[in-house]
């Protein structure tokens, strides 16, 4: 007959699986967040931009499209920002991740990658899990028996859409990106800028009239 000792090993044993699963997806989290990055978005040195290191003429540019947006690196900073006030951020930390998981050649190091990022972003309960429907994420799941290049792809794709026609538009008339538009002062001029998207004029208010390059 098992003694109380046996009993109790199973469960002792399980608690301890769990304990450190929960410690394993925790510092794959930290990890993912350090390393994710984009063409122009160093991984190795990320600040947060302030009103003292981003010009309104930068910050402008970023209104012409959510493209233009992410080739700024202060832009994707910023963005991350916005992001983070409405409990998102893991959409853009999740786009920036798959962005360096294309450029990885080495499969021993594409298959951790993958494995990563999945632990982190896709699977039910992931701490930065990201709202992609089922059968999305089931054929990512299977994929991770021998992942691809492209097995991130149509997550990546919903998410980037989601930012661009949700969280986008919300960021260009945040507090957020407006003081950054409006930092010379009130009264100052601004620059204006002609915009595909709206145009801000000196006191930061949109406007759908063309307009170029004044003082």
């Amino acid at each position: 007959m098992l003694s109380p000792e046996h009993l109790q090993a199973p469960k002792m044993k399980d608690d301890s699986s769990r304990q450190k699963d929960k410690e394993r997806k925790s510092r794959l989290s930290l990890f993912l967040t350090k390393s994710g990055s984009h063409e122009n978005v160093s991984p190795h040195k990320k600040t947060n931009p302030t009103a003292s290191n981003i010009s309104p003429e930068a910050a402008l540019q970023w209104s012409d499209s959510f493209e233009e947006l992410l080739k700024h690196s202060d832009g994707v900073e910023t963005f991350g920002q916005f992001l983070r006030t409405e409990f998102s951020e893991e959409n853009i930390q999740f786009w920036l991740a798959c962005e360096e998981f294309k450029t990885i050649d080495s499969e021993t190091k594409l298959l951790s990658k993958a494995k990563c990022i999945y632990t982190v972003f896709i699977e039910s309960e992931a701490p930065k899990e990201v709202n992609i429907d089922y059968n999305t994420k089931m054929a990512i799941k299977k994929d991770m028996a021998q992942p691809t290049k492209s097995c991130f792809e149509a997550a990546q794709m919903k998410v980037y859409s989601l930012m661009k026609k949700d969280s986008y538009p919300r960021f260009l008339h945040s507090d957020i990106y407006m003081r950054l538009t409006r930092q010379k002062g009130p009264g100052a001029n601004m620059f204006r800028r002609r915009s595909r998207s709206c145009v801000f004029n000196e006191r930061g208010e949109v406007t759908t009239e063309p307009s170029s390059w004044q003082l």
